[in-house]
């Protein structure tokens, strides 16, 4: 992101000179152009090249395959390049979203005594088009189909919930699953046309029949017009009934049920444009406290409201701010400082933040500083100007905890991940590739060569991919189970100390 980050969307037209001074404004503010460890994971699935391919994939290695496999030749669309990646509560149901507007839910499969290789495989479940490219004509804007965040509700029943949105457009999705069908109506024929009532000459009670299972996905609300700037993050609140947005300069509350209005709770826009310093990147509800909510900042800041103190939350109850080591000043401190993913432990009392370089872990009763600093990739420090001019340096990482809060994950360059171990300290850097990972193979650890000497399978720094990247991750919230985002591809990896204990 940074000073490209609105290109696609930057078709306004000369006389909306106010407009595009405020987004020019916006970019400004967003950037200005090995040890012993128990992280290892086998593959459990590979390969999710967009919706066509999706719908027939089968998800296991050990399936009968008659699906077509891509050559790794095979040219990406755009459109297939997933954005978002998120398990639901049980994680039981994962969802991804790509740049095409689309949505792929896989779910596990039960365990089989039969097939004890097959555990806890992850199979397509369903697929659908959640949003379409849209033109703002007033604005002469034209708005992405590309699926930013999913979230999933808590089930209330047997019907699965979740939320989806676009830079503008936010919307409700219910999936439900049906394997009856209703026959035998008296006043319909077996194509659902009404019959002529003159020919009914007896009544009969209809009969529900078994028929294959299908899974049905409808949208059961729309919350549209909230937002004048791109929506970024969007959280459940743990009152299940509300959920919040944010944008770059604004946060709303909404209800579940209410879709022709919501309530501002954060607006840190200017009188004057030409005053604006930073913008928001991120924002996460508390996991227990539906009145706490934190906000991350490009200046490297968050924002702990409360929404008891009072109804617009512009003035925050606590400010997290690292002061910066003047020895480390630079050109790049601004843009690498700049939060762009914040995440709540399970537990509510720690947060999680990845910047450029780092991820942090920051204690809610301490503002000064971070408790734990973990550097990412801390080589690239010296390469900031090449990534500068790559705009690789405006990628915007994420990051997760483990069902413990114990371990933490977040992503790097060529399609390295990285994990630290809150108790042990140690750290351990992995790769999800389609070369490297086979079916139940298990994942080497991986070590950049920054100079001197290089070990057998070292890579060195200068050869690293800056176009693959690991933007995207997710953990299962009870095990080790985790979602790796690479490109168009989705992999899905298992701890094999707990695979090996069934």
């Amino acid at each position: 992101m940074g000073k490209v980050m609105f290109k696609h969307h930057l078709n306004v037209v000369t006389w909306e000179s106010t407009a595009a001074a405020i987004d020019a404004r916006i970019h400004s503010c967003k950037g200005s152009r090995n040890t012993a460890h128990h992280f290892f994971f086998q593959v459990m699935e590979t390969e999710r090249t967009g919706i066509a391919r999706a719908a027939a994939m089968q998800a296991s290695p050990h399936c009968p395959a008659n699906v077509p496999q891509p050559s790794s030749e095979e040219v990406t669309s755009g459109a297939d390049i997933i954005s978002t990646v998120e398990f639901n509560h049980t994680g039981e149901l994962l969802a991804t979203g790509d740049k095409g507007g689309r949505v792929v839910i896989f779910q596990r499969e039960p365990e089989s005594k039969n097939e004890p290789y097959n555990q806890g495989e992850y199979n397509v479940y369903s697929t659908f088009q959640s949003h379409e490219p849209e033109f703002d004509y007033l604005k002469s804007l034209e708005i992405e189909e590309k699926i930013n965040k999913i979230k999933w509700l808590p089930q209330q029943n047997a019907a699965h919930s979740l939320l989806s949105t676009n830079d503008k457009t936010i919307k409700l999705w219910k999936i439900t699953e049906r394997d009856k069908r209703p026959e035998g109506y008296n006043l319909k024929d077996e194509e659902g046309k009404l019959k002529d009532l003159s020919t009914v000459t007896s009544l009969q009670v209809p009969v529900l029949k078994p028929m294959d299972l299908m899974v049905e996905v409808t949208p059961r609300r729309i919350f549209a017009n909230g937002h004048t700037y791109h929506v970024n993050s969007i959280s459940v609140n743990s009152d299940c009934e509300t959920y919040m947005s944010a944008d770059d300069l604004r946060i709303n509350l909404w209800h579940l049920a209410i879709t022709d209005r919501s309530f501002n709770i954060v607006d840190i826009k200017p009188a004057n444009m030409e005053d604006l310093t930073e913008v928001i990147t991120a924002s996460e509800f508390h996991p227990h406290h539906c009145n706490l909510f934190v906000y991350s900042s490009s200046k490297g800041s968050l924002r702990l409201c409360d929404m008891r103190a009072s109804a617009l939350c512009d003035k925050h109850s606590k400010l997290y701010e690292e002061p910066e080591d003047p020895s480390n000043r630079s050109f790049f401190s601004e843009i690498i400082s700049s939060v762009s993913d914040v995440k709540f432990s399970h537990s509510g009392r720690y947060m999680l933040t990845r910047d450029y370089l780092t991820v942090k872990v920051w204690d809610l009763n301490m503002e000064t500083k971070p408790v734990e600093t973990y550097q990412v990739h801390d080589y690239l420090r010296s390469k900031l100007c090449s990534l500068y001019e790559n705009d690789c340096i405006f990628d915007k990482f994420e990051c997760a905890w483990n069902g413990s809060d114990s371990v933490i994950m977040t992503g790097a360059y060529n399609n390295f991940f990285r994990m630290f171990d809150r108790n042990t300290k140690r750290d351990v850097t992995l790769e999800a590739s389609r070369e490297s990972s086979k079916p139940r193979a298990i994942l080497k650890p991986r070590r950049v060569c920054v100079g001197g000497k290089r070990r057998k399978d070292d890579i060195s720094v200068d050869s690293l991919d800056f176009t693959k990247k690991i933007l995207h991750t997710a953990w299962h919230p009870t095990e080790n189970i985790i979602a790796i985002a690479a490109t168009n591809n989705l992999y899905i990896f298992q701890d094999k100390v707990n695979s090996e204990m069934h």
